[in-house]
């Protein structure tokens, strides 16, 4: 049997319970209005690249060869250093071509050769040509020269026959310099041919080592698409002149390709420091800067009308946690304010009739009406009826306790 005493307080313990639940701070979280420097940022996403990438398009081999078979690749992934092989092509076309443009070359080497000997015996049987009607021509000059004591009638036929050579002579003369202008150009065109063979074959044999693509930098090969297919580049593919084969990223300087809203692009400058962090460990911090600003604006994606700046920045630090393709957050550090008061962002309401922060007033709160100015990722500079080091409600925290009201 439960004495008396013991029914009183068992009695009173259910209401020293409520008295202590209702006594307790209805605010689990407060934050202390601070005043000193605060620093304006503007955080916008970006993508990690590598300043120095090599890109490997598949070239015009000399004059034929715009299309190439795939017969060696390195694996995706795989790190080089500079003058590594990262892909063999077929040689078979261009070894094939050469041994049918050396059996070519021999045969017109022959035929130059051959119209050589011939020209030389033609210009031979011109100058006997040449000599036998000059012969001519002086007899019939002595000739002519002599009948000047004879007959009216034997003069006229020396003379006759001194104008038959005198013709002859000059035609042979006329043959013999048009035969050289043709056999000169023959020649010529001959000797052209022998050239045209003799370049091409080295051209072809020129390409033979450049079959081994090989990386002038060091860091990891990215295999190129087939833009037939759209897969992924593999050994037995058939490429075209101007695909691309390959990427080799050189891992050791990286930087970020971001943007910037068009109401933050006076706010930002070439050489401003920048802070990155990995999506993956935002802890992290990298430190670095603008090195280029895009001078025209666009829109920020097809479905969006806001309009930005591209922005590239280099980190000023090499690490191997930097990859091409990693999702980071650039702060951009614009303004330095100093002996402000400012305050996280989540204790700020923004509403129709202004902007309000909730003071903590013993355990309730107050609500304050405030002006706004600069803000970064986490806090903002507030103006207004408050004092320094004042707790302040998070927004939130407010509203969960006016759902349980």
């Amino acid at each position: 049997m439960i004495r008396p005493e013991k029914i009183h307080i068992l009695w009173m313990i259910p209401v020293v319970f409520v008295l202590l639940v209702s006594c307790k701070n209805p605010f689990s979280d407060t934050n202390e209005i601070k005043k000193g420097t605060f620093r304006q940022t503007i955080v916008e996403t970006g993508e990690l690249a590598a300043i120095d990438t090599r890109s490997f398009i598949l070239p015009l081999f000399g004059r034929y060869w715009y299309q190439m078979k795939v017969i060696g690749l390195l694996e995706q992934g795989a790190k080089v250093e500079a003058g590594d092989s990262i892909i063999q092509l077929d040689p078979s076309e261009v070894k094939k071509y050469i041994i049918d443009r050396e059996g070519d070359l021999q045969t017109q080497q022959a035929n130059l050769d051959k119209l050589m000997v011939f020209q030389s015996n033609k210009r031979s049987e011109m100058d006997s040509n040449l000599k036998m009607a000059q012969a001519s021509f002086n007899l019939k000059k002595l000739e002519m020269e002599y009948s000047r004591f004879e007959s009216d009638r034997n003069k006229k036929i020396k003379e006759l026959g001194f104008e038959q050579e005198k013709i002859k002579l000059a035609k042979v003369k006329r043959s013999i310099v048009l035969n050289k202008i043709i056999a000169s150009n023959e020649l010529k065109i001959q000797k052209i041919q022998v050239y045209q063979m003799k370049r091409d074959l080295k051209s072809a044999k020129d390409v033979l080592p450049t079959l081994t693509i090989r990386t002038p930098i060091p860091g990891i090969f990215q295999i190129g698409r087939n833009d037939q297919s759209g897969n992924s580049l593999k050994i037995g593919d058939q490429i075209w002149y101007g695909n691309n084969m390959g990427n080799v990223p050189n891992l050791k300087w990286m930087k970020v390709m971001t943007s910037i809203n068009e109401y933050d692009f006076y706010k930002i400058g070439l050489g401003q420091k920048v802070l990155v962090r990995l999506d993956a460990t935002p802890d992290v911090t990298f430190k670095g800067e603008i090195t280029d600003i895009a001078k025209l604006c666009h829109q920020k994606d097809g479905k969006s009308r806001q309009k930005v700046f591209d922005v590239e920045v280099k980190l000023l630090k090499s690490d191997e946690r930097l990859k091409p393709g990693m999702t980071v957050s650039c702060e951009f550090f614009c303004n330095e304010l100093n002996n402000v008061k400012f305050v996280p962002l989540n204790c700020v309401e923004t509403t129709e009739q202004g902007n309000f922060i909730y003071l903590k007033n013993g355990s309730g709160y107050l609500r304050v009406k405030v002006k706004t100015g600069a803000s970064n990722n986490t806090h903002i500079v507030i103006k207004g009826d408050f004092n320094e080091g004042q707790d302040v409600i998070p927004v939130e925290e407010i509203d969960k306790q006016k759902e349980k009201n």
